[in-house]
């Protein structure tokens, strides 16, 4: 797992990484121009004028280091300075010094210059962001508003370090306005910002460069949040042996699907089949479950009575491992019924979705007194009727979002979408960087749900969903490659590459 950082623990790392690891934070600002130096150079070799549009900041001085390595590699490096020569301070005064007794030049721009600036970026080859870092918690105005809407309309390719000028560092949110970089060389570690897709839309491609931190210290400094590899979901996944049978394998209840809504059921019971269930079972109320019986091949149906369908769901409870419920199962008195005896009522571990989810609407904390273990599957706007909240307001701080509702439900919370993020109370969030846009079809989050079914089984909860939504993220990546499509591809397909990608997950 890689640590994600917030702005806080980018500060305490740096300021432990001077007092007690003894590292020069003039040499820790060497190594990331070092780093986003080669970076430039691999990625844009036939780049021969550079502009490096630099703050008077610390990105400033990092931006510094890269226009004298770049011309010591024989690239032409043009500093343009985003404010007085006289506010430059530390580290980035230093560096500034540098650069001009390597024998570089340093043009500063003001409102009134704006010109120079925009003649300097249309005759680069490639443009450097080093106006703000992590540091930046403000809108931008003024100059730098306007320093940044001119690199914007330059239409040159650009990288970006540490972060794209004008993004938060926490929320990814456009703090008025923002770089959109091609590349961007992030220092020690990914910010969350970068981990949203707002961040990701600006950042383009995310490289970390190291800078010298001492692992143990890192260790110590800690984390609220990490990226998933394949390892950490290998960890989770139980292997099959030559004596494993479909009784071993686990048992997924799966109650969703209404007339009109039949498709969401059956993708969740072939997501949850796919990702090696042993027997699945589809519930749902008589005329749905007629439906089922004729599609069905491998899953096996049951009726739910009706006007009590409390008294059919008992002996299918006592029959599982685990449980999805939610999806297309409607907002009726029916599906209440079961949601509320499911969800509260059952001490086994389910998957809550879709429609399960916004029959708790307003009701955050009455999911702190199921009796089982759940694992919350909402998309923003489900999470915003959860919350009472505005789905705006879940998008612009994604991490705080589902940190709020996993405390609020006392419950495993997977916010889908765009780098989904998994968290749980007193847990480190989870950041899944797996998926592309094959996933934006309907259905694709109903195998989703069943996936994490299955997983459920041998998992517990908050690993479970991390492993699920890796590995349906890798799915999708797994058909992006083989079919080299970026779109058009159903939701059943989906969950048919399941398999292949928990093969490459187990043998990575």
């Amino acid at each position: 797992m890689n640590p994600v950082l917030t702005r806080a623990e980018v500060r305490e790392l740096d300021r432990r990484a001077t007092a007690e690891a003894a590292v020069p934070s003039l040499e820790l600002m060497e190594n990331a121009g070092h780093g986003a130096t080669e970076l430039a150079l691999s990625r844009y070799p036939d780049a021969r004028r550079v502009a490096i549009v630099c703050g008077t900041g610390n990105n400033g001085g990092d931006g510094f280091v890269v226009a004298r390595l770049l011309k010591t590699h024989g690239r032409e490096a043009r500093v343009l300075l985003a404010g007085e020569v006289a506010r430059l301070r530390g580290d980035a005064l230093a560096n500034s010094n540098a650069w001009v007794d390597a024998g570089g030049s340093l043009v500063t721009v003001t409102e009134s210059s704006l010109d120079v600036l925009a003649g300097a970026l249309a005759e680069a080859d490639l443009v450097v962001d080093a106006l703000f870092g992590t540091g930046l918690d403000r809108e931008l105005t003024g100059l730098a508003r306007e320093v940044v809407l001119r690199i914007q309309s330059a239409h040159k390719p650009t990288l970006a370090l540490d972060l794209p000028s004008g993004l938060d560092a926490d929320t990814g949110a456009t703090l008025g306005v923002a770089v959109r970089a091609d590349v961007t060389a992030t220092f020690a570690r990914k910010k969350r910002g970068l981990c949203t897709p707002a961040g990701a839309e600006h950042a383009g491609e995310v490289v970390v460069v190291p800078i010298g931190i001492p692992p143990e210290l890192e260790q110590r400094v800690g984390h609220a949040a990490m990226e998933l590899e394949a390892a950490d979901v290998a960890a989770v996944i139980r292997p099959r042996g030559a004596l494993s049978h479909k009784g071993s394998s686990g048992r997924v209840l799966v109650l969703a699907g209404s007339p009109g809504k039949i498709g969401a059921a059956l993708l969740v019971a072939h997501g949850a089949l796919r990702a090696g269930a042993g027997l699945v079972t589809l519930g749902g109320e008589p005329l749905a479950a007629s439906v089922f019986e004729q599609r069905v091949l491998e899953a096996m149906t049951a009726r739910l009575e009706r006007d009590a369908p409390e008294r059919s769901l008992e002996p299918l409870l006592e029959r599982t491992d685990t449980v999805v419920i939610g999806p297309g199962l409607g907002l009726d008195d029916f599906a209440r019924k079961v949601v509320e005896h499911v969800v509260l009522g059952w001490q086994g571990r389910a998957v809550v979705d879709a429609d399960a989810l916004t029959l708790f609407r307003d009701r955050a904390e009455a999911l702190a007194r199921a009796r089982g273990k759940l694992v919350l599957t909402p998309h923003p706007g489900e999470l915003a009727r959860l919350l009472g909240r505005s789905t705006g307001a879940i998008e612009a701080d994604r991490f705080g979002a589902v940190r709020e509702a996993a405390e609020r439900t006392g419950q495993v919370v997977l916010l889908k979408g765009a780098f989904t993020l998994v968290a749980g109370p007193g847990r480190e969030i989870a950041v899944n960087p797996t998926g592309n846009g094959l996933l934006a079809t309907g259905g694709a989050g109903d195998v989703l749900a069943g996936v994490i079914g299955a997983l459920l089984v041998d998992a517990e909860p908050h690993a479970a969903a991390r492993a699920g939504a890796y590995v349906h993220g890798a799915a999708a990546g797994v058909l992006a490659a083989e079919r080299s499509v970026e779109r058009g591809v159903l939701a059943h397909e989906i969950a048919d590459a399941v398999p292949r990608a928990l093969w490459a997950v187990l043998h990575h």
